[in-house]
């Protein structure tokens, strides 16, 4: 799927020259290239992207964002926009008002690790954006889709393509991270808190999603689908995800109920009332459904789901350790069946 394309305007190179401050080098322009530690990096339509070779599961994985997030005419309904932003916000609280960003004085910089299309940050952060120094990093070239979506609200970011844990940033230097759904895409969930982490200032807070391990079958089918997605292309994995979307669409619109009377130790289902579509969700298989959303929506957060081949899940306990080894004090932490969010403060 083409991206938007063109050449650095005015903007892209004020952009650029403030990365390269925050790098400690020069950059002048489109089609240069430097070096920040080990690290090459060249500038292609306005964004420093880094030539170092990612892991077979970190290129499949930047491969596959690449294809489901650079589309950028999807989730532009004001319906399903609004319905992410209330699913951040159900998350995170009111982050866009939170007491603690005059902690960080003016224009704190908020790093977006796996800013992905700029979806999340714009739900979540609103017009908060227009007040910090944002830079967003992703591994794939959905940076792109980022920088345009931001544009189009308002937002002049900076933009790096990089893996985030080869971070050109230095150490202590970071007010704010935010990584919404990324951390477990990395070969490493733990390793990525802990490097992320350490970019972080004394008191510098750290925003993040993670996916939580679920019962036994709906972990089985999790490994069996994605498996079938393996060495087939984007555009074929596509279609094979529609029928499966289609399924979870047609259990959605039934909206029955049905009632588990009593706790399936077994295979860690509880007892208790639940929706048809919901039990086959929680307990199955990932079949998302939203009456406001289109099919190829659907589609497309099953797809996010399934394709990626890093996509670890973890428990909640595993969370808390890893975020103390870090040395992060947990602010708050909410637990939901699909995943672990977590506001964490750097000591």
């Amino acid at each position: 799927m083409p991206l938007e394309q063109g050449l650095p305007n005015n903007e892209d190179l004020v952009q650029l020259s403030w990365i390269g401050k925050l790098l400690g080098v020069m950059i002048s322009g489109e089609g240069e290239r430097f070096k920040v530690g080990q690290q090459q990096f060249v500038v292609r339509n306005g964004i420093p992207r880094s030539e170092k070779l990612l892991s077979e599961t970190q290129s499949q994985t930047k491969d596959a964002f690449g294809f489901i997030w650079s589309e950028s005419t999807r989730f532009k309904s004001e319906k399903s926009l609004e319905f992410l932003t209330e699913w951040y916000k159900s998350h995170y609280g009111d982050i866009a008002n939170a007491h603690w960003w005059s902690d960080y004085g003016i224009n704190p910089l908020l790093l977006d690790a796996g800013c992905g299309s700029g979806i999340s940050s714009l739900g979540l952060f609103g017009e908060r954006l227009k007040r910090v120094q944002y830079l967003g990093v992703d591994v794939s070239n959905a940076v792109e889709a980022a920088r345009n979506r931001l544009k189009a609200s308002g937002v002049e970011g900076a933009f790096l393509q990089t893996s985030l844990m080869d971070l050109p940033l230095s150490d202590s230097s970071v007010d704010v991270i935010y990584s919404q759904g990324v951390l477990h895409h990395t070969d490493s969930t733990e390793l990525a808190i802990k490097s992320l982490a350490a970019k972080l200032k004394s008191g510098g807070r750290f925003l993040f999603y993670v996916y939580r391990r679920k019962g036994p079958i709906r972990e089985f089918v999790d490994d069996f689908v994605r498996d079938k997605l393996q060495g087939i292309s984007s555009e074929e994995a596509w279609r094979a995800m529609l029928p499966l979307t289609k399924l979870g669409k047609l259990l959605g619109d039934l909206n029955l109920e049905i009632e588990i009377p009593e706790p399936i130790a077994l295979l860690e289902i509880p007892a208790g009332k639940i929706n048809l579509q919901r039990f086959f969700y929680w307990h199955v298989l990932k079949a998302f459904h939203h009456p406001d959303m289109s099919l190829e929506e659907l589609n497309h957060i099953n797809l996010d789901w399934y394709m990626p081949v890093n996509a670890h899940r973890q428990t909640a306990e595993q969370v808390r350790t890893w975020c103390t080894d870090a040395g992060l004090a947990i602010e708050r932490e909410h637990l939901q069946e699909s995943g672990i969010t977590v506001i964490a403060r750097k000591k």
